[in-house]
């Protein structure tokens, strides 16, 4: 396989170490979920927020609740559920009867890490009050527009199985998240690890590592992380593949995709790429950066048709069998 750098730059050695020990922190409290961890981590660099879907009991919540532990930023946990408002998540404006004024209340979308727990079970109108804050970091309550901290990062939670009292989130709403993580089962050596650490109820001591100034020179680095001219053609060619799959030259799979993924996935899969790279240690980009993060940028971006489904394909079916099909470079 072509080599696309050399050595990575100096700074890549700092960063990485900075990262191994938000992973140690987070290990105190997570016992494996190896994938889940790196996922957070590309999170937080990509500047890209995530949605965890899993059943319950997979440690979805404490995961995120973990990570803000080892960040010395704000966090805000909102519970969706289905009597939510909007003006609960946002905020709204509140008359003043002695200044017969109107002044803003800002909701607690006003932080630095928000957790959407259970975001599905709110209805549309709330979940669309998140779209302006996701995509454009800002808050529009009347005529006045409200800037959001910065750093701001989503972390929503939701239940596949589960279908009574749940509102499935909007495409635009969706499109939004950089990475759908699905979380797996731990095996039977992590449950037992888990067991013996959780059977007796105990606060674990994890301290904050990173703050905002240090999380901007790793989002910094990894924007300057090496992507070759060749991995970003191989993008383009997966993200335009879920779109045409007849003129990527797979004319068996042009009846089983409804929709492709947006421009939006082509950046998010570049950045996330960069992402694993740092957190691999390395300063460039490698082939199996992108194969390893693509599952997760383009599964809620990738809708099968109705002809997938009656096959009993999913989403994910369908990334692996593109992955298998389009030349690497």
């Amino acid at each position: 396989m072509e080599t696309f750098a050399t050595a990575p730059p100096p700074s890549v050695d700092r960063e990485a170490l900075a990262l191994r020990q938000v992973e140690a922190e987070l290990h105190k409290v997570i016992v494996g979920q190896e994938d889940l961890v790196h996922r957070l981590l590309v999170g937080l660099l990509a500047r890209g927020h995530l949605l965890l879907e899993g059943v319950p009991g997979l440690a979805k919540t404490l995961a995120v609740k973990t990570l803000a532990r080892t960040l010395a930023l704000d966090f805000k946990r909102v519970q969706f559920t289905p009597d939510l408002l909007p003006a609960d998540l946002v905020g709204t404006l509140v008359y003043d009867p002695r200044s017969s004024e109107f002044t803003p209340k800002r909701g607690p979308v006003f932080t630095n890490v928000l957790l959407a727990d259970e975001i599905n079970r709110a209805p549309a109108k709330v979940q669309s009050a998140l779209l302006e804050a996701m995509e454009e970091r800002q808050v529009t309550l009347g005529d006045a527009t409200h800037r959001l901290p910065d750093p701001f990062l989503v972390l929503a939670t939701q239940n596949p199985i589960e279908q009574e009292g749940t509102y499935p989130l909007a495409e635009a709403q969706i499109d939004r998240f950089l990475l759908k993580v699905r979380l797996r089962y731990p095996t039977r050596a992590e449950e037992e690890a888990i067991l013996e650490r959780m059977v007796v109820e105990r606060e674990f001591d994890v301290r904050a590592v990173l703050d905002a100034a240090r999380l901007a020179e790793l989002r910094a680095a990894c924007d300057g992380i090496y992507l070759d001219a060749k991995l970003r053609g191989y993008v383009l060619d997966l993200v335009a593949a879920t779109r045409d799959p007849k003129a990527a030259g797979f004319p068996d799979l042009e009846p089983l995709v409804a929709f492709g993924a947006s421009p939006r996935a082509t950046l998010f899969l570049a950045r996330a790429a960069k992402a694993m790279a740092l957190v691999s240690g390395r300063g460039y980009v490698i082939p199996e950066d992108v194969k390893e993060i693509a599952p997760d940028v383009l599964r809620h971006r990738l809708v099968p048709s109705y002809e997938a489904e009656a096959q009993g394909l999913s989403s994910d079916d369908l990334v692996a069998r593109l992955l298998d099909r389009v030349e690497v470079p």
